[in-house]
C-alpha cells in the first residue's frame, strides 16, 4: 500500500508538471530568467533555516505529530520560499527557479535513491551472527570499502539490516549507528564518482574518475582508520557491559549465506545506468529554459525499471525477514523536497558571493587570502555548509570559486581541488541531513528499535568524535 502511495504521488507530480509544460510551449524559446542572488537580503534564509530547526525540534517536543506530519512540515516551508517569490521576483523567475532544482537535483537525486534502497532492501544476509566488537568491526570496514564502488546509500542500505539483527540481543547500540553513519553512509564513499553526488558532479564536469582514488586515498583511510580503531575499543568496553545472550545449538544456527543475490546483478545495473549519464552526451530536452540531458533521463527510466524488477523479483517474505519498511524513503523524499527547494536562495546568495556581491559574499571572500586559495578554509567552509545544505550544489559553488576548470583543479590546484572534495564528502557526516542515507538510516534503526538522538543530540556526537579528527586532517594532509 506505502508502495502504490508512492508511485502514486510521484506519478501526479509528474503528470501535473507535463500537463503544464506542454501548455506554454512558447516559454522555451524566451532567453533564461535568472535569480540574482546578490540582490537578495539574508532574511531570504529564513525558510531553510526554519525546515533545519523543525527537523532539530519537532521529533523532540512533538513527537507523534511529527511523524504523522512531517512531509506537512516540509511543504509548508517550500511555500514560505515559494510564496515570496511569487510576490516579490515574479512568476518566470520562480518558475524557473523550482523547474531547476527538481527536474535537474531533486527527481534524479530521489530517483537514485529510491533504486538504491528498493534493490539493497532486497538482499538478506542469512545466518547467524552475533554482534561482537570484531563482526560489528568487520561490518564497518566493508560497508566503507563498498560505499565508494556502489554508492554510500547502496553500501549503507545493504548493511545496516543485517547489522542491527547481529545485535538485537544488546542494549547500548546508538554509538552502532552513530559510527556506521560515519563511515559506510560518508567518509566510505569519498574514493569514486560513484561514492557521492558532489564528486559524481565533479566528474561531469571533468574531474577524472579514478582522481579522486588517487588523490583521497590517504584522506579516507586516515579518517576511517582512526575510526574503526575508537570504535572497535569503545564497543569492547561497552560490550562488556552487555548480559551475554545463550548461543543457539549448532542445529538451530543458519548457515551464512545471501538471500536475494540477484539484487546485486541489479546493482551493477545501476552503476551502470550512472556511469552512461555521464559518459554519453546525447542532447538535451528543454523544459522552460531548462536543459534535462537526455542521457540522464535514460538513466532515471532505467533506475526504476531496475527498481519494479527489484520488487517483483524479490520474495516479500524475504523482504520482511530483512525488515524492509518504506517509511525511510518517504521520509527522505518528502522532508529533502522541502530542503532542495528552500536552499534555492542560499545558494543563488553564495553564487552571487563569488563575484563580491550580496549578504554572503563574506563566505567567499574567507577562502581566499590576497588572491590565493586558502585550502584549510576550502576544506572547512565546503564543510560545514554541506553539513546544512545539499553537498552536492555546495560542491559545485567551491569548484566554480575556484576557477572551475577541471584540468587546472587536478594539477596545479590539486590541493585544492582535495579540499574542496574532502569537504563536501567528509562533512556530510555531521548532521542528519549532511548525506540523504543519514536520515534513512536513522529511519530504520529507530524501527528496529534503537533510540536515535535528536537533530542537535546527533550533532553533539559528530561534532565531539569528528572535529577534532578533521582538525589532523586539516594539518596533515591541507
Amino acid at each position: 500500500m506505502q508502495l502504490k502511495k508512492f508511485f502514486s504521488g510521484f506519478s501526479t507530480l509528474l503528470i501535473t508538471l507535463f500537463l503544464f509544460l506542454i501548455a506554454q510551449p512558447a516559454l522555451a524559446a524566451e532567453s533564461a530568467p535568472h535569480l540574482e542572488g546578490g540582490a537578495l537580503s539574508i532574511w531570504w534564509i529564513i525558510p531553510f533555516s526554519g525546515i533545519l530547526l523543525s527537523i532539530a525540534i519537532f521529533p523532540l517536543v512533538a513527537e507523534d505529530f511529527w511523524h504523522h506530519h512531517f512531509g506537512k512540515v516540509s511543504a509548508f516551508w517550500g511555500g514560505m520560499i515559494v510564496v515570496p517569490m511569487l510576490i516579490f521576483l515574479g512568476f518566470e523567475i520562480t518558475l524557473y527557479e523550482v523547474l531547476h532544482v527538481y527536474l535537474l537535483e531533486y527527481f534524479p537525486f530521489i530517483i537514485l535513491l529510491f533504486a538504491l534502497f528498493t534493490i539493497s532492501g532486497g538482499v538478506r544476509v542469512k545466518g547467524y551472527l552475533k554482534g561482537t566488537p570484531e563482526v560489528n568491526t568487520l561490518f564497518l570496514l566493508v560497508g566503507t570499502v563498498l560505499a565508494s564502488w556502489m554508492g554510500t546509500t547502496g553500501a549503507a542500505m545493504l548493511l545496516i539490516r543485517p547489522m542491527l539483527r547481529a545485535n538485537t540481543w544488546r542494549k547500548k547500540k546508538v554509538h552502532m549507528v552513530v559510527f556506521f553513519i560515519f563511515l559506510v553512509a560518508n567518509v566510505g564513499g569519498s574514493l569514486t564518482p560513484l561514492g557521492d553526488p558532489p564528486l559524481f558532479l565533479g566528474f561531469l564536469k571533468g574531474v577524472g574518475f579514478f582522481w579522486t582514488t588517487t588523490n583521497l586515498f590517504w584522506e579516507m583511510t586516515f579518517v576511517a582508520v582512526i575510526l574503526l580503531i575508537v570504535y572497535y575499543f569503545w564497543d569492547r568496553y561497552l560490550y562488556a557491559q552487555e548480559e551475554q545472550p545463550e548461543d543457539p545449538i549448532a542445529e538451530d544456527k543458519e548457515p551464512l549465506g545471501l538471500e536475494g543475490s540477484f539484487n546485486l546483478l541489479l546493482l551493477v545495473g545501476v552503476v551502470g545506468f550512472v556511469l552512461f549519464s555521464g559518459i554519453y552526451d546525447l542532447g538535451t530536452v528543454t523544459v522552460y529554459h531548462v536543459n534535462i540531458p537526455v542521457a540522464g533521463l535514460i538513466r532515471d527510466g532505467g533506475l526504476l525499471l531496475l527498481s519494479y524488477l527489484s520488487w517483483i523479483w524479490t520474495s516479500k517474505e524475504s523482504r520482511a525477514a530483512n525488515g524492509f519498511d518504506w517509511f525511510p524513503i518517504q521520509e527522505v523524499g518528502k522532508l529533502f523536497a522541502g530542503i532542495f527547494v528552500t536552499i534555492i536562495a542560499p545558494i543563488a546568495m553564495l553564487k552571487a558571493g563569488q563575484s563580491g556581491d550580496g549578504a554572503l559574499a563574506f563566505v567567499n571572500d574567507a577562502v581566499f587570502s590576497n588572491g590565493e586559495p586558502n585550502n584549510a578554509m576550502f576544506f572547512w567552509i565546503t564543510g560545514i555548509l554541506s553539513a546544512f545544505l545539499d553537498n552536492a550544489p555546495t560542491y559545485l559553488v567551491f569548484f566554480n570559486a575556484a576557477g572551475g576548470n577541471a584540468h587546472e583543479l587536478m594539477t596545479t590546484l590539486s590541493e585544492t581541488l582535495v579540499a574542496i572534495s574532502a569537504g563536501a564528502v567528509f562533512f556530510g557526516a555531521m548532521t542528519y541531513i549532511g548525506n540523504a542515507p543519514n536520515f534513512m538510516v536513522k529511519s530504520i534503526a529507530e524501527t528496529s528499535g534503537v533510540d536515535m538522538p535528536s537533530f542537535g543530540g546527533y550533532m553533539l556526537w559528530s561534532v565531539g568524535i569528528l572535529a577534532p579528527i578533521y582538525l589532523l586532517v586539516t594539518w596533515i594532509f591541507i
